[in-house]
């Protein structure tokens, strides 16, 4: 967390990268750090502005092809997401911002070079992928079954560096076996949803990482996990 103890959530390029209610997650993560007592201080930084490197968590969102690779070629030229990085920051990325964070994406029928925090590539699938998804979390990080809603036309392969954040019951994900990737500090999911509403223990997680606070007081979810259940119960998964 930043010196002058401000949980700082960064919203990169939100011009280019928000589909899907991803926003959401960023009004997720600060009311639940809100609620806990935390100070939030929330940036949305377009594309013609700066990446402070001064933040906590950064995240990216969703997008169609042509932002998605005028995204990475502004951040690639910016450098300041890979600074934050370089000193501690959390990331959490979603769909076409989780596949521009890896080495590279493929996107308007050629490779572009992602910003490679994650020892992951992604290339077409032959369909796209459309509908609900779940799966079971890697049991390291202790979470609950994952929930989101996918529509991507990427496979994404993942190096040794990092770990599947799932493997899937329901959706095809990564490539119908595993979704997302994971290490500590930086997570990559396919989920919409938006996925911290559907998936409350991931945004505690993140909170966690990105202040260093092991003992999170409970929250009432009441209202998430009836989301989570009509979801899961939709698609047989329990």
């Amino acid at each position: 967390m930043s010196s002058e103890s401000v949980l700082r959530i960064v919203w990169v390029y939100p011009d280019l990268l928000s589909t899907y209610g991803d926003r959401g997650n960023m009004l997720i993560l600060t009311r639940r750090g809100e609620l806990r007592g935390i100070d939030v201080r929330c940036d949305e930084v377009r594309s013609d502005q700066r990446v402070p490197a001064e933040g906590d968590i950064y995240l990216l969102a969703g997008g169609e092809d042509a932002p998605q690779t005028l995204a990475a070629e502004r951040l690639l030229a910016d450098g300041g997401l890979r600074r934050a990085v370089d000193r501690g920051a959390v990331v959490f990325a979603v769909c076409a911002g989780y596949q521009l964070v890896g080495e590279s994406f493929a996107a308007r029928d050629r490779q572009y070079a992602g910003l490679d925090l994650f020892d992951l590539r992604s290339d077409r699938g032959a369909s796209r992928a459309v509908g609900e998804l779940a799966g079971t979390v890697d049991a390291e990080l202790g979470l609950p079954t994952l929930t989101g809603f996918e529509n991507h036309g990427g496979r994404t392969s993942l190096g040794p560096g990092v770990r599947p954040l799932a493997t899937v019951a329901v959706g095809v994900g990564n490539d119908g076996h595993t979704e997302g990737a994971w290490t500590t500090g930086l997570l990559g999911t396919y989920a919409h949803g938006p996925a911290l509403s559907r998936n409350p223990a991931l945004a505690d997680l993140l909170l966690r990482w990105a202040t260093g606070r092991e003992d999170l007081e409970p929250l009432d979810d009441i209202w998430h996990e009836r989301l989570r259940a009509e979801r899961l119960n939709a698609i047989g998964v329990t």
